[in-house]
């Protein structure tokens, strides 16, 4: 695992996990530079309510930022493809989500994969706030491996939150290509889509929740904003209503199933 200095709450539980539970399967997806830790106060909201829940520590994630650099987003994709199959052996329907980048990469699943059943998307990270970095990442990446995230205003989140502390800047930039991938494919998407943002989300364009849900196919998509909370939805001090907004969307989206009418 990555040094201290590097890594933020090394004590917390990070790894790849799967909890057996009933025949409907949940997939979370963490996001970029963090680890499952990220995703596991929702998973356990779920896995204690009797759903199989799954998360993929990502490559590159949970070591070193130097190691994330070697990575390509393929490889993210790989491993969430992995995760679904391994879900999918055991459940009767599944349901693909994350945090950030961790819910692009559940957009791109659900691409790829038009059986799940529905999409989790809490802050995708789609479209960043900062109309420099695109630009300025494929300048950068090649001679400056690594940058310091900075100084923020800390947040509720700090304390259950795991990951790097600075950005590695070649895998920045795969998480680029990564967006734009899942942008080109967001038609393919024809499945029910709840959509959970931050209203302090300084990370991610106040557009990107408007935008999924006009270029998806999906006729079925909400999109609700959390006033209290910044990037990690599911960590902040509004965790448990981002978690109940996404129980609430799967028994919805199952009684409509179980009714024949998606």
């Amino acid at each position: 695992m990555a040094g201290h200095t590097e890594f933020q709450n090394p004590q917390l539980e990070g790894d790849s996990f799967l909890w057996e539970g009933g025949p409907v399967g949940v997939l979370l997806s963490h996001g970029f530079t963090a680890t499952t830790a990220e995703v596991r106060l929702f998973a356990r909201f779920l896995h204690e309510r009797g759903y199989t829940v799954a998360g993929p520590l990502l490559p590159g994630h949970g070591t070193t930022p130097e190691e994330m650099n070697r990575h390509r987003w393929q490889d993210w994709a790989t491993a969430v493809e992995s995760a679904y199959q391994e879900l999918a052996s055991r459940c009767e329907r599944v349901f693909v989500g994350g945090e950030s980048m961790g819910a692009i990469l559940a957009l791109y699943l659900a691409a790829e994969h038009p059986e799940a059943l529905g999409i989790l998307a809490y802050a995708p990270a789609l479209k960043v706030a900062s109309r420099a970095t695109p630009l300025l990442l494929p300048l950068l990446a090649p001679f400056v491996p690594v940058v310091s995230k900075g100084e923020s205003p800390r947040t509720h989140a700090d304390d259950f939150w795991q990951g790097y502390t600075v950005n590695p800047l070649r895998a920045a930039a795969e998480l680029a290509r990564l967006q734009r991938e899942v942008r080109r494919r967001l038609t393919e998407i024809t499945q029910p889509l709840l959509i959970v943002q931050g209203r302090l989300d300084r990370r991610i364009a106040p557009d990107a929740p408007a935008l999924l849900a006009r270029e998806v196919r999906s006729t079925w998509y909400e999109i609700h904003w959390l006033e209290q909370s910044t990037h990690c939805v599911l960590l902040d001090r509004e965790w448990q209503q981002a978690a109940d907004l996404g129980l609430n969307f799967i028994t919805r989206v199952l009684g409509d199933w179980d009714e024949g009418h998606i």
